[in-house]
């Protein structure tokens, strides 16, 4: 019975480092390109509204990829977390702090991988017009009013205390 009640213990930690290892992991899979943030989902959701030149379009095709290859990395990584994970609750006595290291090295590599992506998105929106730059201020200002008014639903729901 005490056993069992240590695996339960050491099983609620473990997903309790696995959740906030995952926090960063989550954040870069948003979007239709993977890695990259906000930046290459407003970016990429304009393509056919920026009319883009043949280098803008290579460096479209460059950013992509790069977003891409950053998402297949933190995959990879969070693979890392559930394999580490899955070793350590196997064990008599689970070495939580080792889980934990894993996940460190885990988010430390998910967050290079997304500013790589996000830094080639951006050398390619250096790269655009005044009038393509307008679309992409556009679209900015339309997805931060529309989370703006998702929060304000969200805030009036609530119940006040």
């Amino acid at each position: 019975m005490k056993q069992h009640f240590a695996a339960r213990i050491a099983a609620v930690a473990a997903m309790a480092v696995i959740a906030t290892s995952g926090a960063a992991l989550a954040q870069p899979a948003h979007g239709h390109y993977g890695g990259g943030g906000d930046v290459a989902m407003a970016i990429a959701a304009l393509k056919g509204q920026l009319n883009l030149n043949t280098s803008q379009q290579q460096m479209w095709d460059s950013a992509v990829a790069a977003s891409k290859a950053a998402h297949q990395t933190m995959r990879a990584n969070l693979q890392r977390v559930h394999d580490a994970l899955t070793a350590e609750i196997a064990k008599a006595e689970p070495d939580l702090s080792a889980v934990s290291s894993v996940g460190d090295q885990v988010q430390a590599q998910n967050i290079q991988a997304r500013r790589q992506a996000r830094d080639t998105w951006l050398a390619l929106y250096a790269t655009f017009t005044p009038d393509q730059k307008a679309v992409v201020k556009t679209a900015l200002q339309n997805r931060m009013a529309r989370a703006e008014a998702w929060r304000q639903k969200h805030m009036e729901a609530r119940p006040q205390s």
